[in-house]
């Protein structure tokens, strides 16, 4: 019973992380949406603000982090066989390292750190999970 203690204090990490993620991920579309409405005009509606998340090339960058929440998400589910204590750290390290200043060709932390400076939301909330992640 021991050697599963480990993997549930990671998991929970994971959950607390996730759940931050997730409320970065939201002030991150929101002032995308903004600035998108800003030069494009108002979004008519949710179907079509899903549609140029999928293909349109301004929200392009964001989908590291989309696909970081499914791989937390995947990987919490995980039930054969179930995810480990390796696999919630990797996805932490994961997150703490898109979340960090990168000289990376997706240009992620170029936009990112771009709308952290015109958007206090999003500084707050990243803020907030760089705590986590320490």
């Amino acid at each position: 019973m021991a050697s599963s203690e480990p993997a549930e204090g990671a998991r929970q990490r994971l959950v607390e992380v996730r759940q931050t993620l997730l409320v970065l991920h939201k002030a991150l579309l929101d002032s995308e949406r903004t600035s998108y409405e800003i030069v494009h005009g108002p979004i008519a509606s949710a179907a079509v603000f899903l549609q140029l998340l999928i293909n349109d090339n301004w929200f392009a960058w964001l989908r590291p982090i989309t696909t970081l929440v499914v791989q937390i998400d995947e990987t919490l589910a995980a039930k054969k066989p179930p995810a480990t204590a390796r696999d919630f750290e990797r996805l932490i390290n994961d997150t703490r390292a898109l979340l960090t200043p990168s000289r990376e060709a997706n240009g992620f932390w170029q936009r990112y750190s771009g709308v952290m400076q015109r958007d206090p939301a999003v500084t707050v909330v990243h803020d907030e999970i760089e705590k986590q992640l320490a």
